[in-house]
């Protein structure tokens, strides 16, 4: 008897942490919130530096989370630089590469036979959405977000119509709302980003614990038509600063679909759109909150390429660059890195910092690692999943590269602190390479081939072995057409 009791013992010692450790529930994958600014600099944010504009909300995401220092977007304008994000490829090798329009309304297709992250994750069983500007593909194309995984999308599908604060419609998937208020664009109440917004939370009261979702939430703020209600939010800046009226293209019976109105307070309205968008994320972090969903939620907030010129902003003044040369359509710091902060209760540690060098085409690989699917063959990204983590084991790229379509073309590619640009790039494999070390001298304000052609030499050829031909977006003319 005192045998028997004795073996029970001991098989229970041996037996039970085992038997505990093979019952124990996986954990939950986390729902994933990935939040797109639209031509938002590196230095508009506080957390970066910005102290003219407050935004609290983004930067309280970042305190109780990580801040990436060099996390770098898809390339210098909104179409390829978003094919990157979801196809986890550069721009050398991503199908959209340009902003190319397509009548009557849209840009270019994304191809069906392209992966996207949305449908991986779709895939893996997560509820998909997105809620902002598309600009990959019409309604009605098989670039429209229905066809490349996302359950739900409403806002603007086409990324010039994007350019009116009050268009006179959105899309709710493949229906067109006709916003009355806004009909013949005569700039009236219907303030887009604000209906957007409203979906955006509509979605979330419906999303509940067990099955976990992917919302994308590419705003269209501060993209250049500087436009805000005139609310407690534009007062807080009206006057605030010294102003140059900004002559635009009016709303009207005359209007065009494109185009930027005319602005008073361009300063102010640009510092009051900033903070919409700020007051926005605090109304995303509030409602995963109150659904008891932001414990296990990943929150990341950064932005599609750099601060831009157009329509009476002024990136100087603000200091929206964070330092860095260039703006948007630059492919010096400035036009490509990204203001970047990850949240993740229990995983990611508050108040943390990662020197991590990464890029858009690392989002779709992490978000299939944390999904536990796996990523689509052929792709540039690696997961930086060890990094959210804090943890020293994370892989490192060889090199980062981007090309830009426009202006002649332009190349570049990092290397370590190495960075290299090449400018009239386009047909030009040849074309004369800078180099900068970033480490010593990050505004890149002293061009060091001279000092070292060797190394300049062998990053230009890089360049072009990073370049896979297309034909769609051949980068040879300057067959694509510029966003304004």
């Amino acid at each position: 008897m005192k045998f028997s009791i004795l073996s029970a013992l001991i098989f229970s010692i041996i037996w039970t942490p085992a038997t505990l450790k093979a019952q124990s529930p996986k954990p939950a994958r986390p729902n994933i919130v990935f939040i797109l600014a639209d031509d938002l600099g590196y230095g508009d944010v506080g957390f970066n530096g910005q102290k003219l504009i407050k935004t609290p909300n983004i930067d309280k995401l970042a305190r109780e989370g990580m801040i990436f220092s060099q996390f770098y977007a898809g390339t210098s304008v909104c179409a390829p630089s978003r094919s990157s994000l979801l196809t986890g490829q550069h721009t050398g090798h991503t199908y959209i590469r340009g902003n190319k329009s397509v009548a009557p309304e849209g840009q270019y297709p994304i191809a069906d036979s392209v992966t996207t992250i949305a449908e991986v994750l779709k895939k893996a069983g997560y509820i998909t959405a997105a809620f902002g500007k598309w600009g990959l593909g019409p309604v009605g194309s098989e670039g429209e977000p229905g066809k490349q995984g996302f359950d739900k999308f409403y806002g603007y599908n086409c990324q010039s119509l994007a350019h009116r604060y009050y268009p006179d419609h959105l899309w709710d998937n493949s229906e067109k709302i006709v916003l009355e208020a806004n009909k013949n664009l005569m700039y009236d109440k219907d303030y887009a980003p604000d209906l957007i917004q409203r979906q955006a939370l509509q979605f979330m009261d419906k999303q509940q614990t067990g099955k976990p979702f992917f919302l994308f939430l590419p705003y269209i703020l501060p993209h250049a038509e500087l436009l805000v209600p005139d609310d407690s939010l534009f007062q807080q800046y009206k006057g605030k600063f010294e102003e140059k009226f900004y002559r635009g293209a009016d709303y009207g019976s005359n209007a065009t679909p494109g185009g930027y109105a005319s602005q008073e307070y361009p300063r102010a309205t640009f510092a009051a759109m900033v903070a919409r968008l700020d007051m926005y994320v605090g109304q995303v972090m509030s409602k995963l909150k109150e659904k008891g969903l932001d414990k296990n939620t990943l929150v990341i907030f950064t932005s599609d390429n750099g601060p831009h010129v157009e329509g009476g902003a002024d990136p100087k003044f603000f200091g929206s660059s964070g330092g860095f040369r260039g703006v948007k359509r630059d492919l010096y710091e400035g036009g490509i890195r990204e203001p970047f902060a990850a949240r993740w209760p229990g995983t990611i540690k508050p108040g943390s910092r990662s020197d991590y060098i990464g890029a858009f085409w690392d989002i779709l690989p992490t978000f299939a690692a944390l999904a536990n699917t796996p990523a689509p063959a052929h792709i540039d990204g690696i997961s930086f999943t060890d990094a959210l983590k804090g943890k020293p084991t994370q892989k490192k790229h060889d090199y980062l590269y981007w090309e830009f379509h426009e202006q002649g073309g332009r190349q570049a590619v990092r290397q370590g602190n190495w960075k290299a640009v090449r400018l009239k790039a386009a047909g030009n494999p040849d074309a004369l390479v800078e180099l900068y070390d970033l480490s010593k001298d990050p505004a890149e304000t002293t061009n060091l081939t001279p000092q070292f052609p060797e190394k300049a030499k062998e990053l230009g050829q890089l360049m072009n072995r990073a370049h896979v031909t297309s034909l769609v977006f051949p980068f040879g003319s300057l067959a694509t057409n510029s966003e304004k």
